[in-house]
């Protein structure tokens, strides 16, 4: 049995053809979304309506769009929302530790100059509550 059944030739300009019209096609606007997606997309009017300006409960959201078909608890919008702050400020977080740089650091340029001298120094080290320790690098002694 063939597997070709068609018997006309496809040529090489029909598939640069077929190529380039594939190409130029834009994703399908879905019909559906997730529920995270839908919080993700109303998250500004939703916290808009739960500020303390306007007063609403995350229950009276949840009544608004269920009138609308749209059947979320209030808990589970309570939830989304949080995630979606969480994500958001881990991308601030990633993206602003992303554009600082190793000059931009004095403790990096001090811990580099004693590997480079071989002397122990006391450099002050941030932790992460914003206090200064002092801490001594370790130091890389050369062997010649």
């Amino acid at each position: 049995m063939s597997e070709q059944q068609n018997s006309e030739v496809i040529t090489k300009e029909k598939i640069d053809k077929a190529i380039n019209l594939l190409k130029e096609q834009k994703p399908k606007e879905r019909e559906d979304v997730s529920d995270r997606e839908a919080v993700r997309k109303m998250r500004r009017y939703i916290e808009k309506l739960t500020s303390s300006k306007y007063g609403y409960t995350y229950d009276e959201v949840a009544e608004m769009l269920k009138g609308l078909g749209i059947h979320l608890t209030s808990s589970r919008i309570k939830y989304l929302i949080g995630e979606l702050k969480k994500s958001s400020r881990r991308q601030k977080k990633a993206s602003s530790s992303s554009q600082s740089s190793t000059s931009d650091n004095p403790a990096t340029e001090n811990q580099q100059a004693v590997k480079a001298s071989g002397e122990k120094l006391e450099t002050p080290v941030n932790s992460a509550k914003g206090k200064t320790k002092n801490q001594k690098p370790a130091v890389e002694t050369a062997t010649t």
